[in-house]
């Protein structure tokens, strides 16, 4: 595997000797490996199809060269990469990239989620790309011999928004890597940490993984094409269909453009809302309070499968007239596990209003220093566990007075951000 010339113009030496089907990689043989310091471009004019800017350029060299280094001292190991609850086009393209690099050091990797698929666009990515991700629920690991896994990996998020990594780490999987774009939310003990809060996706971060050299794509391979799309996907999912892409993103998009299909894109993003959805974006309208240019709306009850209902209720309330920024929030329910737990998304367009701040202060730490919630540029989200307070529901007077007493505690807790001189909480 040879760096990316175009990529990295000058270098000393960073070479594997390996030589490799890309479909079937030749694991077995020896590999040699020189790892020294990068001399960068200091020029655009060289290299402008996927230059990304002299400070980028240097960084993700840098961390390809450690993520190498670390994959190469677990060959042969099986790993876990573990993605949030609900996973996003971001954290499900990337998890696959981290799997197809893997795999050339004999890595073996299982993508696993705790939630479900239920924005229509993600059961479409998953279904038409095939796309490897596998549903765990907390039960799901009583079932499983886990000491056969020597690694975990976090992508796409820190942990926080994962079910599955306190059990997992309880039965002593050891963190190898996080990969994610969002703020820091907690202190992290991995061996490679690649957390880039300025970077709009982290299907950018592995594209210039791959530009670096970590997995030359080839267009004739079907799954090198299905994973460029899915991360075609992500990029553009995360940056708002580029509208809030940086340089670097438009490079990253502009070296996936060799690759990926296009009409594959196109049908995934052709599929259509279901009605729930569409119940839920009704609901939220006829919620809604505004304040100070804030739209704030809280859904009630929804099933576990329509939790992704929530973001895309908030994606159209903040296109109303007057609004920058829109909050939808509802409690989710899983009958099968008789789990409750309060989930929201805030999307905004003001500029100066920092998400992952904004949702930090509104709802704060739980008792072990953990936050409820965070976000990243335009976007985030919360999730409060009801505890105690979950199920119960059979009663319809009860539900009732349950949610009526978390609206207007949510409610409170975002009006004293978005007006703190008054304090209108509206329950119906």
């Amino acid at each position: 595997m040879q760096l990316n010339s175009s990529f990295i113009k000058q270098s000393d030496s960073f070479s594997l000797t390996t030589e490799s089907n890309p479909e079937e990689p030749d694991i077995d043989k020896e590999t040699e490996v020189s790892l020294t310091k990068s001399i960068l471009p200091t020029s655009t004019s060289e290299g402008v199809g996927i230059y990304i800017g002299q400070r980028s350029n240097s960084l993700a060299f840098q961390k390809s060269e450690e993520l190498q280094k670390t994959l190469l001292s677990h060959r042969h190991e099986r790993q876990l990469i573990v993605v949030q609850d609900f996973p996003d086009p971001d954290a499900l393209s990337c998890a696959w990239t981290y799997q197809l690099i893997a795999q050339q050091y004999d890595i073996k990797c299982e993508i696993i989620y705790a939630g479900t698929l239920s924005h229509q666009e993600n059961i479409a990515l998953v279904k038409l790309t095939g796309l490897p991700a596998q549903r765990w629920t907390p039960q799901t690991l009583k079932t499983k011999d886990l000491s056969c896994y020597q690694g975990l990996v976090l992508i796409d998020n820190q942990g926080t928004t994962s079910q599955l990594l306190t059990s997992l780490q309880q039965a002593g999987i050891p963190l190898v890597a996080v990969i994610d774009h969002h703020s820091l939310q907690t202190e992290l003990k991995s061996e490679f940490v690649d957390v880039r809060p300025y970077v709009r996706a982290t299907a950018t971060i592995f594209t210039q993984y791959l530009q670096c050299g970590l997995l030359a794509l080839d267009s004739s391979i079907s799954q090198h094409v299905k994973c460029a799309t899915a991360l075609m996907h992500g990029l553009r999912s995360d940056t708002n269909r580029l509208m809030q892409a940086q340089e670097e993103d438009f490079m990253a998009a502009a070296y996936l453009s060799r690759f990926y299909d296009a009409q594959l894109l196109n049908a995934i993003l052709q599929a259509n809302r279901s009605k729930r959805v569409m119940d839920v974006i009704e609901r939220s309208l006829k919620n809604r309070i505004v304040q100070n240019n804030f739209s704030i709306a809280g859904v009630g009850y929804l099933r576990y499968d329509d939790r992704d209902a929530i973001p895309q209720a908030a994606d159209f309330l903040v296109t109303e007239e007057n609004v920058h920024t829109a909050v939808v929030y509802g409690i989710v329910h899983d009958e099968d596990d008789e789990l409750e737990v309060v989930i929201g998304s805030l999307r905004t367009t003001k500029l100066t209003l920092d998400p992952d701040e904004f949702i930090k202060e509104a709802f704060g730490q739980d008792s072990t220093g953990r936050f409820f919630g965070g976000g990243r540029t335009g976007a985030g989200g919360f999730e409060i566990p009801m505890g105690f307070l979950s199920g119960g529901n059979e009663n319809s007077a009860y539900a009732r007075m349950k949610w009526e007493v978390f609206d207007a505690q949510i409610k409170q807790k975002l009006l004293k951000l978005v007006n703190p001189k008054d304090n209108p909480i509206q329950s119906e």
